[in-house]
């Protein structure tokens, strides 16, 4: 590509910093559960449900690539995106790929799930629970425990796919992924459509999201 060639916004600054918090997160929850950190646990617990949170309404009212409408759009074209990928006939996509948009849902369903499940489970002597536990019953708390448990593993697995995907896009497409992850941006001459969606970033409905996030995350924190 010419070396000269714009680069666009693809990437906006909030979709990357929640992308890589939870990165971080997923670990040291996985960490604190097993060392036993409950206290720790909870607390990086409330701040991936912010990260959630924020995520599903960042989808909502978001940058273009951000939004779960287009993503939705797009998932029709898989079997042809499948097709150019098999006959080497690869183009960049602007945003995430009919592929990698069925990753991004079933990991955040994941995370919903994680992070629901997280909030009202009981352990086996009823002494470490999550915030709401107090609104269900000690079985019930149980039963969320144990799909607390069984769905990490699943998250785990899903994730272990994505990083697969990544490295097949990287040695075998040849496409890079993770620098776009971290600066947002790509050349400009990777995308054919002579138009492209209007991907600017606004202050107001971030700031919308972060507030309905922290509020809600602040109001579980109290709860009781």
């Amino acid at each position: 590509m010419p070396s000269g060639s714009p680069r666009i916004l693809v990437w906006d600054f909030a979709i990357r910093l929640v992308h890589w918090l939870m990165v971080l997160f997923v670990p040291l929850l996985w960490w604190t559960a097993e060392e036993g950190y409950m206290d720790w646990h909870r607390r990086f617990g409330l701040a991936m449900l912010g990260l959630v949170l924020f995520r599903l309404i960042w989808g909502l009212i978001g940058t273009w690539t951000a939004r779960f409408l287009p993503m939705a759009q797009r998932i029709g074209s898989i079997a042809s995106y499948v097709g150019n990928l098999r006959n080497r006939d690869y183009a960049p996509t602007f945003g995430h790929s009919p592929l990698a948009i069925l990753s991004v849902f079933a990991l955040l369903l994941a995370l919903v799930t994680q992070v629901t499940t997280g909030l009202f489970s009981v352990d086996v002597d009823g002494l470490e629970s999550g915030p709401l536990a107090v609104l269900v019953s000690f079985d019930t708390g149980r039963q969320f425990a144990e799909i607390h448990e069984f769905n990490f593993n699943l998250l785990a697995a899903l994730i272990g796919l994505h990083i697969v995907a990544i490295a097949i896009y990287h040695f075998v497409v040849k496409e890079r992924l993770v620098r776009p992850m971290i600066t947002g941006r790509r050349p400009r001459s990777d995308f054919s459509d002579s138009e492209l969606p209007d991907n600017r970033l606004r202050l107001m409905p971030m700031m919308v999201a972060v507030a309905l996030s922290l509020s809600c995350i602040v109001a579980i924190a109290n709860f009781g």
